[in-house]
C-alpha cells in the first residue's frame, strides 16, 4: 500500500498566517507543513486540504483516479472548494467499514474529540491508523480481534503521546510500526527539535510530499535504554525526562524526595509533577534505587539522583565535618555511589534519571555544601558513563551530551 503525504502540519498549516512566533519564523523550506492530508494508492484521499491538487502535482501524484474522500475532522473557516471529478468528501460513522474497489477496506474508528479516524486495510494486507488532529482512540485502541498490529500509524504524537501510550498498550502500536507524526504545530520549533521530540516517542516525521510504503520496515526510531537529564534549577530537566516517556505506558516514576512536614514550598512542588504525569503512571516514593534497578517491568522515571545523594549523605554522616575528618562517611558515600552505578549498568530495564548540575554555580559557603557538589559532582559522572544518552538543559533547551 503505497501513501502520499500531501500535507503533515496542523489544520492551519505552519507556518500559521500572521503568526510572529519563532516556530512559525523558522518553518521555511521542507521545514514548512500544509494541512495534514492522506493519498492512499491513488484511490483514497483522507481529509480534503486547500491546493489539494496542487499538492498531489507537487509530489507527481494526481487525484483523477480517487474513488472515495473521507474527512476526519470538522474544518473550520470557509468550506474548502472540492476539485473537478473528486466525489463529494464525508465522513463514515464509527464502527462502519467501506470496502473500496480495487481491494481497500476503511473502518471508521470512533476518537475522543470531534471527528473519526480512519483504519485502512490494503489489498495485501498491509494496515495503517490515521487519527485527526488532537485526538486519541476513544474506545479499545487494539485493531480488530485476530488482526496483526498495525504497520503505520499517523497521528498528533507531540499533542497527544497519551494517544500513542494507549496504542502501545492494547498492542495496536509495536516496536514495528511505523509510527509517523503529523498535524505538527507551532508547539515545537522544527527542524532537529522536532525530530528529536519525536525521536524520543518512538516516531518520526517526514516532509510534506513524501511518499511511504505501509509494511515496508523502517528503523523506528529507540528510545535509548538509560538516559541521564541533567539541568540546573528551573532549567526543564523534570519536563523533558517526563517528555521522553509521556508516550509509553505503565511507566514507575520513581520519587526520591519524600514528602516533608510543615513545608509548603515543596508540598507545592511535588504537586505540580504530580499533576504533570500521565494518570496511567504509577508512583514509588524511595531511594531504594538498586532493586527496581535490578528488576524486571515498565521504564523508570527518576526523580532525582541530587535528593538520593542527600539521603546517602544523611544515612552516611556525612554533613558533620567531625565525622567526615575520620574517613568513614566519604568511604561510605563512595561505595554508595560505586553500587548505583553498578545498578545502572546491569539493568534491563528502560530508566530515565534526572539529576541537578550545580558544579557551574556559586561556590557553597560551607564545608558540608562543598561535599554535597563534589559528591554530586562524581556521582553524575559515574552515573552518565553507564548511560547511552545524557542531556544538558538549560532554559528549556536539552542538549545532547552523548547519543
Amino acid at each position: 500500500m503505497e501513501l502520499t503525504l500531501l500535507g503533515t502540519g496542523a489544520p492551519e498549516g505552519l507556518p500559521r498566517p500572521g503568526c510572529p512566533c519563532a516556530s512559525c519564523a523558522t518553518a521555511v523550506g521542507d521545514q514548512a507543513r500544509a494541512a495534514t492530508a492522506l493519498f492512499v494508492d491513488g484511490v483514497l484521499l483522507l481529509d480534503l486540504t486547500p491546493g489539494a491538487a496542487l499538492a498531489a502535482a507537487r509530489a507527481h501524484r494526481t487525484l483523477s483516479g480517487v474513488r472515495q474522500v473521507l474527512l476526519s475532522h470538522p474544518h473550520d473557516g470557509p468550506a474548502v472548494e472540492v476539485p473537478a471529478g473528486l466525489p463529494s468528501p464525508g465522513r463514515v460513522p464509527d464502527g462502519r467499514e467501506l470496502a473500496l474497489l480495487g481491494g481497500h477496506r476503511v473502518r471508521a474508528v470512533a476518537v475522543d474529540s470531534p471527528g473519526t479516524g480512519y483504519a485502512v486495510t490494503g489489498p495485501g494486507g498491509e494496515q495503517l491508523l490515521y487519527l485527526p488532529p488532537g485526538a486519541g482512540p476513544a474506545g479499545p485502541a487494539g485493531p480488530p480481534e485476530g488482526r496483526p498490529p498495525y504497520d503505520m500509524a499517523l497521528l498528533d504524537v507531540l499533542g497527544r503521546p497519551d494517544a500513542l501510550a494507549r496504542l502501545r498498550a492494547a498492542g495496536a502500536v509495536t516496536a514495528t510500526t511505523d509510527v509517523i507524526g503529523v498535524h505538527v504545530d507551532h508547539g515545537v520549533p522544527p527542524g532537529p527539535e522536532l525530530r528529536r521530540r519525536l525521536a524520543s516517542a518512538g516516531a518520526r516525521t517526514v516532509p510534506d510530499g513524501t511518499t511511504l510504503l505501509v509494511g515496508e520496515y523502517h528503523a523506528v526510531p529507540d528510545l535509548p535504554r538509560r538516559t541521564l537529564v541533567l539541568g540546573g534549577a528551573r532549567s526543564g530537566k523534570s519536563v523533558e525526562a517526563e517528555r521522553r516517556l509521556e508516550a509509553f505506558p505503565d511507566v514507575l516514576y520513581v520519587a526520591t524526595g519524600g514528602t516533608r512536614d510543615g513545608d509548603r514550598d515543596w508540598a507545592d512542588r511535588v504537586a505540580l509533577h504530580r499533576e504533570r504525569r500521565p494518570a496511567s503512571w504509577r508512583t514509588a516514593e524511595t531511594c531504594d534505587l538498586e532493586p527496581l534497578l535490578a528488576g524486571a517491568g515498565p521504564p523508570l522515571l527518576i526523580d532525582c539522583l541530587s535528593l538520593w545523594l542527600t539521603d546517602a549523605m544523611d544515612t552516611a554522616g556525612a554533613w558533620d565535618d567531625e565525622r567526615w575528618a575520620g574517613g568513614g562517611p566519604e568511604r561510605a558515600l563512595r561505595d554508595r555511589t560505586e553500587a548505583l552505578a553498578q545498578a545502572f549498568r546491569a539493568t534491563r530495564r528502560t530508566v530515565v534519571a534526572v539529576s541537578n548540575e550545580v558544579g557551574s554555580g556559586v561556590v557553597p559557603a560551607t564545608a558540608s555544601g562543598r561535599r554535597f557538589r563534589d559528591a554530586l559532582g562524581r556521582l553524575n559522572a559515574a552515573v552518565a558513563v553507564e548511560c547511552e544518552q545524557v542531556l544538558l538543559t538549560v532554559a528549556g533547551q536539552a542538549v545532547p551530551l552523548r547519543g
